[in-house]
């Protein structure tokens, strides 16, 4: 059974998720300002306006019966943070039973560290999302209680990499050993652990307000 907490996104947030992270990787490898910037300066700053009026007044996520009605909705972060969240990374993935997953990604130039490679730091959380995918579509997921990454060559932009997930539970804990390659070369491996947690132990995460 899946492992899921909290609502799902909006259909426009998903949309507008891959188009923040195309215009910025635009709007990085510019040389010189153009009009359409300040157009888009302009237009966020209606966007903005109009969706802080209606916004919840209080960031904290509505968890619990009792939640205030002010507190915003929480998004279900169990998979596929990046399809409504631009900082995190998109990629695809096959889970094959409880111990296996594999998948691919693609990192665009918002992601970039040094010339023309990845980030360390997305790096890791590139690992730290694809195992806790794996984890929640098998249905025993829980907290990251540490995670440790070597970085064994640099990783390129722009073309399509390969990651493999190898997972274990023992113990109340749940170790995954995954790697990220580019054509059978693996660039970066990294070592996740996390506490199997119980779900029905999780507070009730609210549905969106009616109206809003």
């Amino acid at each position: 059974m899946r492992w899921t907490f909290g609502v799902a996104p909006l259909p426009e947030s998903i949309a507008l998720a891959e188009k923040m992270r195309s215009v910025a990787g635009l709007v990085l490898s510019l040389d010189a300002a153009h009009p359409a910037l300040g157009r888009l300066l302009a237009a966020l700053d209606d966007a903005e306006a109009a969706l802080r009026a209606v916004a919840p007044g209080d960031p904290t996520p509505r968890l619990g019966p009792d939640a205030p009605p002010e507190h915003r909705v929480y998004i279900d972060h169990a998979r596929d943070v990046g399809d409504f969240n631009p900082c995190f990374p998109t990629y695809g993935i096959h889970v094959d039973g409880d111990h296996h997953a594999s998948g691919t990604v693609r990192f665009p130039l918002v992601y970039e560290g040094p010339p023309g490679l990845v980030h360390g730091g997305y790096l890791a959380l590139l690992f730290d999302a694809v195992v806790q995918h794996h984890n929640c579509d098998v249905g025993l997921a829980g907290k990251t209680t540490s995670l440790t990454i070597r970085y064994r060559r640099p990783t390129p932009l722009l073309v399509e990499l390969a990651f493999e997930i190898e997972r274990s539970v023992a113990d109340g804990r749940i170790l995954s050993t995954a790697r990220l390659a580019r054509d059978g070369v693996v660039l970066c491996e990294a070592e996740v652990s996390a506490v199997a947690g119980v779900r029905t132990a999780l507070p009730e995460a609210s549905p969106r307000r009616r109206g809003a």
